[in-house]
């Protein structure tokens, strides 16, 4: 959530800045600003709205015109969205964009405003920008120093003062912030999108560090004013991977996306057949030696993580518990040594993952993180790391980042299983060699988009629906009635079709949408009799199968039917018709797929 961008160099800052805010935009937000140093004094201006909004408003106001200067696109936390509540804050002396939350920022108001300030806003960044202008004493080093002390929260702060029109500072504690290095020009942004189109190479801002940026220099030093060295990383992504690449949205091209990434991800992980999960430090003695296994993540993390749960157990016979992040802290888990926590999360930043991260740690379990973004917190905090290498997903929604993650929970459920000696060397080679043919299988199913399509065109003037389906089905349909609901604002439920007649069968009315994934052979009968519950209510009911599966007229209104696997591998193919049907659903309705209101891709807060 919320993006920070700032350059110092020759171009035109302002037109850079917007030009890096829009590449921020998947991250959700809903206000825009910028600063920029103009004949020496700091040129504000921000508006709420669509950076669309921003630059209709510097068009009839005038655009600041300057070399050096801070960006911002707001998610609302303290205060609405507003212009006043707009990032940047600060006066004619300090200028700051902020990402994160500041705790105590109570008590630093109350405490300025025995000094005499007067607030403006609603926000808490506000009460950062005084707090340094009261601190400052014409060394922002010192003065960032003490606010360091004075601060508690997450942030991340590109900051401008008046004194240094050529530079621009930036501290973090908690929310990301990397220091781009170009050619006679420099950058601070939240990720490397912004800068993809000017350079690859970055510095990532480690805890408390401060970053002095001219054109011409990065120097990093320590709150004591030591400098320090840092490795030069280079961003993997190009500029292409982070555009549309002629598709209407980000998330139909992430929807397509999925054969690739799937086949980057697993491929280096299998060697001689098998599972080989030891450039990540996840040894075979290890997994033998484990005891109980936690998964911890939010959203559609949580919910591959639920997949994994029933692989896993299935497979190993070690007993998994999934939870939701923000939860697993304050139910006190019993966590002991010898336990591996598996912490799933595309960014890598994700706030309530990295709390459980921590103190998993402070247990003296084993953690591992399953993440996207090389050098996120999360992947260099954890004792070990598996990247997922699906590339950047810009839009808000997952897919292609769900995929690769269930890629990863199978790899590591089947070493697992044989490393316990649940399952043989010849079975295992048989799970693996059947996830391998998972891509090709998957292009087959991205056909069938016109099935998915004429779906959705069912759903869209629906008011609610149900996700049904039993065991990894029930695990998968979680999934998909969290895909239709963020993007088409479709009020939706997944339910275990076994759980119906326990109070949700009163929901059901003629012409409700019903959505039923049957694809696991064990359960079918059990499942096809609880959508004949929802049908004989009158309920129009949608089935996704696997070919050969005898779905009658009395128990389905539309098929989507789907190339035949293993039942325990179904949901990788699964997944892509209920990513297409919200989709289109969506779409339909002329919703912002891209950027959903009130969401961001990277939650950065708790």
């Amino acid at each position: 959530m919320c993006g920070i961008v700032g350059y110092v160099g020759d171009k035109d800052c302002a037109d850079v800045l917007v030009d890096g805010l829009k590449k921020l935009e998947y991250r959700g937000y809903d206000s825009a600003g910028i600063a920029v140093f103009q004949n020496g004094e700091i040129e504000v201006e921000k508006s709420k709205g669509k950076l669309a909004d921003l630059e209709n408003k510097m068009k009839n106001e005038g655009k600041p015109s300057g070399h050096c200067g801070i960006g911002h696109t707001r998610w609302a936390t303290h205060g609405e969205p507003s212009d006043i509540n707009s990032h940047p804050h600060g006066n004619k002396r300090v200028s700051i964009v902020h990402n994160g939350i500041i705790e105590n920022y109570k008590q630093i108001k109350d405490f300025l405003t025995g000094k005499g300030y007067v607030f403006e806003s609603e926000t808490d960044t506000e009460t950062v920008a005084k707090l340094l202008d009261y601190l400052y004493d014409g060394n922002p080093i010192e003065t960032l120093s003490k606010m360091i002390d004075k601060v508690r929260g997450s942030y991340a702060l590109g900051i401008l003062f008046k004194d240094y029109p050529d530079t621009i500072f930036a501290v973090r504690k908690e929310s990301p912030l990397i220091v781009g290095l170009g050619e006679n020009e420099n950058f601070i942004a939240s990720d490397v999108t912004p800068i993809l189109k000017y350079t690859r190479k970055y510095y990532l801002l480690e805890q408390d560090e401060i970053a002095i940026i001219k054109k011409d220099s990065v120097k990093i030093v320590t709150p004591e004013n030591e400098e320090i060295t840092k490795e030069v990383l280079t961003a993997d992504w190009d500029v292409d991977a982070a555009e549309k690449g002629g598709y209407a949205h980000f998330m139909l091209k992430e929807i397509n996306e999925q054969p690739s990434k799937i086949k980057t991800t697993i491929s280096p992980r299998i060697q001689d057949g098998m599972p080989y999960l030891e450039e990540s430090g996840i040894t075979m003695e290890m997994l033998k030696n484990s005891k109980r296994i936690f998964i911890v993540a939010c959203g559609t993390a949580m919910h591959a993580g639920m997949v994994g749960k029933y692989v896993i157990e299935s497979l190993a016979r070690v007993e998994v518990t999934v939870d939701i992040a923000s939860e697993f802290r304050y139910r006190n888990p019993l966590i002991e040594k010898g336990d591996l926590v598996i912490l799933i999360s595309q960014s890598g930043e994700t706030a309530d993952t990295y709390a459980a991260l921590k103190l998993a740690k402070e247990r003296g379990a084993t953690t591992v993180s399953v993440v996207n973004v090389k050098g996120s917190t999360i992947a260099r905090e954890a004792d070990k790391v598996i990247y997922t290498h699906a590339g950047p997903e810009i839009s808000v929604a997952s897919t292609k980042a769900y995929s690769v993650q269930l890629s990863i929970m199978y790899l590591f459920a089947f070493e697992l299983a044989y490393a316990k000696e649940k399952i043989s060397k010849e079975r295992c080679m048989e799970l693996t060699k059947q996830l391998m043919e998972v891509p090709d299988k998957l292009a087959e199913v991205l056909e069938l988009k016109e099935r998915c399509q004429f779906i959705a065109s069912r759903l869209v003037n629906a008011e609610s629906l149900l996700y049904i389906g039993r065991g990894l089905d029930y695990a998968l349909s979680m999934e998909g009635s969290l895909k239709l609901k963020e993007i088409s604002y479709i009020h939706s439920e997944s339910y275990a079709a076994g759980e119906l007649k326990h109070g949700t069968i009163s929901l059901v009315t003629e012409d409700m949408p019903v959505i039923a994934v049957a694809t696991q052979s064990n359960l079918l009968e059990k499942t096809i009799s609880n959508v004949k519950e929802v049908k004989a209510r009158g309920a129009k009911v949608t089935v996704i199968c696997k070919e050969g599966t005898e779905i009658g007229k009395d128990v389905a209104n539309h098929l989507v039917t789907l190339p035949a696997m293993e039942d325990m591998l179904m949901p990788m193919l699964a997944a892509v018709p209920m990513q297409y049907i919200a989709y289109y659903t969506a779409a339909l309705k002329g919703c912002d797929v891209d950027q959903p209101r009130n969401l961001a891709k990277s939650v950065t807060v708790e």
